[in-house]
């Protein structure tokens, strides 16, 4: 298969590895509605009058988080910034007396942190049968969005949701120009004109083995439907998930927080197979995040850095005359970790390849990637050695790091 080589701005994005996600909106005000609700929510009763974006950010920052992204709009319209093309949002609720804007002081806090700033859209949205044609909706659609890609400075990411998008047509080809010629370097999730790609689930779960290069792309919880990309093509992918049974902080479900064995292992099932992790926390209607999400994500983060921020102090990473890669000590020291990264800039070579602990098989696995974290029981050596078995034509390792993990 000939290889596909990835855009600077994907492997950018492969960097990034760890994001934080935040419903927020009207339906933080609305216990036990649903996506997709027949029910009306009334926007007078909008009033987060403790929102501090900063707050939500904070925790994830902490815990190693490159970006955050935002829901502007969700599935039932409600717009988080004064959209000058719909009279359901911000603008129309009591909220500093319709002057606020949740978009802006998310972009700003974002920037204040030097977190990556990422906007969710709602392509669909429960009320668009208002919309006589399909164009009006497309204007409607192309409107909002380049009030987004406008007024908010640089955009990193635009997150698109496939959900209710699954049988209507929108006029693809136009909506990219814009969205392309207003942020040209943009990265854009999953639908149309994709860089990255939806896993496949909503469980924070990349699967094993795992590849960046596809063929297809999943869209929507909704259908098994694909779209195809007309050949093989690197995509990077990203694994999100809710902290909570919930996106939106609608419901009194702390009990079904995740816990901190549970968030290390989805970091070892998503950024440990090579794709991002990209964590839902949903504030609350008063506009903080609940303490007990917070606590959370300080948590999971100081156990990242427990884990990983001291490697076993091997030698450098050397390459012998048959392309193993080693690394070497003076004395016998114990491991059960490796973290290998193979150099992606001409795609993904690495289809099998075994870890030896002085010449002894202690993992097998098949791509590497962006990041593929290998566990073994514990064992003491002087040397680990990478033995490729097979490929897509030359490789290069990036990195490769021995740990530790008790």
């Amino acid at each position: 298969m000939e290889k596909a080589i990835p855009s600077e701005k994907q492997l950018r994005f492969l960097d990034w590895e760890l994001g934080a996600f935040f419903h927020f909106g009207l339906r933080a005000y609305y216990k036990g509605y649903v996506d997709w609700d027949k029910r009306d929510m009334d926007q007078s009763v909008f009033n987060p009058t403790e929102l501090n974006c900063e707050e939500w950010l904070q925790p994830f920052k902490d815990a190693g988080a490159s970006y955050a992204i935002l829901v502007c709009k969700h599935h039932d319209g409600f717009a988080n910034w004064p959209s000058k093309y719909s009279d359901y949002s911000v603008a129309h609720t009591p909220w500093k007396e319709g002057k606020g804007d949740i978009v802006r002081e998310f972009t700003d806090a974002c920037r204040k942190l030097g977190l990556k700033v990422g906007l969710y859209y709602s392509p669909a949205q429960r009320d668009w049968s208002k919309y006589k044609t399909k164009k009006d909706y497309d204007d409607y659609f192309i409107g909002q969005v380049s009030e987004l890609l406008t007024d908010y400075g640089k955009i990193d990411y635009l997150w698109f949701d496939g959900c209710g998008s699954e049988d209507h047509e929108y006029d693809q080809a136009r909506i990219i120009n814009v969205m392309r010629s207003l942020q040209p370097d943009m990265l854009i999730f999953n639908m149309w004109d994709p860089d990255v790609r939806w896993v496949g689930n909503e469980e924070g779960i990349a699967p094993s083995p795992h590849t960046n290069v596809v063929h297809d792309l999943a869209f929507s919880v909704m259908t098994d439907k694909k779209d195809d990309l007309g050949g093989f093509r690197f995509m990077p992918a990203e694994c999100d998930m809710k902290l909570r049974s919930t996106w939106f902080d609608c419901e009194d479900n702390e009990d079904t927080l995740a816990s901190l064995d549970e968030l290390i292992g989805l970091y070892y099932m998503s950024v440990g197979r090579g794709a991002n992790l990209l964590i839902n926390a949903g504030p609350n209607k008063h506009g903080l995040l609940q303490e007990a999400d917070k606590k959370r994500i300080q948590e999971f983060g100081a156990e990242l850095k427990r884990r990983f921020s001291t490697p076993v102090p091997f030698g450098a990473p050397y390459e012998d005359e048959d392309g193993n890669y080693t690394i070497s000590a003076d004395c016998g020291l114990p491991v059960n970790t490796v973290i290998i990264q193979e150099d992606l800039l001409e795609g993904e070579s690495i289809r099998h390849f075994e870890i030896l602990t002085d010449n002894t098989a202690v993992y097998t696995g098949s791509t590497i990637g962006h990041k593929c974290i290998c566990t073994f029981p514990t064992v003491k050596t002087k040397n680990i050695r990478i033995r490729v078995t097979d490929t897509n034509g030359a490789y290069t390792l990036k990195s490769l790091n021995a740990y530790y993990i008790q």
